[in-house]
């Protein structure tokens, strides 16, 4: 026998289905065009290559060794990275979020400060390049960006949700302020830090203009940079041929421009799709239960 459904339970499934069709068809579109004979796309784009092909993509791993290069330190910078700013930042969270710390207001308002002003771009360049040695190291990818003002915040509104009678009860049994952040605090927070730590992961792996300000060995080139300056080299050569200002590069009027864009984009993305299911059990818990209590 099947359940009767309510009406408006009808309505959310439908709407919550239609969103998601509309969320897909973009995201296959892409895959579909990287598949897709550059001739074929001259007459349109669909779901279904009408001629599948695969010169995008051998154009995209034309130079296997730097774009794996590339895919290394991206994954460094964007992992190493999120996993040392959720430590940093987890450990400046919770004593912020103890009663029992005299100096949590200044130092929040403080924290709460850099939000609103910031140094801008030459002072932090200076500071980098000329004090801290960073430039062309790949420590300039996770040392700058270690802590955020936001991410403290969300984290420290979460551990002040945590029951206090819990903290008094493992200080009663002899537990130090480091047992109890390890044992209790961090188990507890699962869901804010996997959020914050997502969010990070989104952020780090997307970057480039760190690459182009600090950057100039290509072996430490992230992947959004290299594969921003793959494309930028095709449109030079496509325009050169056009013009007829080389004739050594004319072949390359015939590259696969189009599809090579949209594989660009699967190669870009793809892994950070098969990340996101590991986080979303805790990423809509993580974010409300971090930002609704004051």
């Amino acid at each position: 026998m099947f359940k009767k459904i309510n009406y408006l339970t009808f309505i959310n499934l439908f709407f919550i289905v239609v969103c998601t069709v509309f969320f897909l068809l973009p995201f296959l579109l892409v895959i579909s065009i990287s598949f897709t004979d550059e001739e074929a796309l001259r007459q349109g784009f669909s779901l279904i290559p009408e001629k599948f092909s695969l010169q995008g993509y051998q154009y995209v791993f034309k130079r296997p060794g730097k774009i794996i290069d590339a895919y290394i330190v991206t994954s460094f910078q964007a992992f190493g990275g999120a996993f040392l700013s959720i430590f940093v930042m987890s450990l400046c969270a919770y004593p912020l979020s103890r009663t029992s710390f005299r100096l949590r207001k200044p130092i929040t308002f403080y924290i709460f400060f850099t939000m609103l002003f910031g140094g801008g771009l030459v002072p932090s360049y200076i500071l980098n390049a000329q004090y801290l040695h960073l430039k062309d190291s790949v420590w300039v990818y996770i040392l700058p960006s270690l802590a955020t003002a936001w991410y403290i915040i969300i984290m420290r509104t979460f551990f002040q949700g945590i029951p206090i009678s819990l903290i008094e009860s493992a200080k009663i049994d002899g537990a130090s302020e480091y047992r109890i952040y390890f044992q209790f605090i961090l188990p507890l927070s699962k869901p804010v830090l996997a959020a914050v730590s997502l969010l990070i992961l989104l952020d780090k792996w997307n970057t480039w203009f760190t690459t182009l300000i600090y950057i100039s060995d290509e072996k430490l080139y992230l992947l959004q940079y290299f594969l921003q300056k793959l494309l930028m080299d095709l449109d030079f050569m496509k325009n050169l041929a056009a013009e007829g200002l080389s004739s050594s590069v004319i072949e390359s009027i015939y590259l696969p421009t189009e599809s090579m864009r949209f594989a660009l984009c699967v190669v870009a993305a793809g892994p950070m799709v098969f990340v996101f299911p590991f986080f979303q059990k805790h990423f809509t818990k993580g974010l409300t239960v971090g930002s609704v209590k004051g």
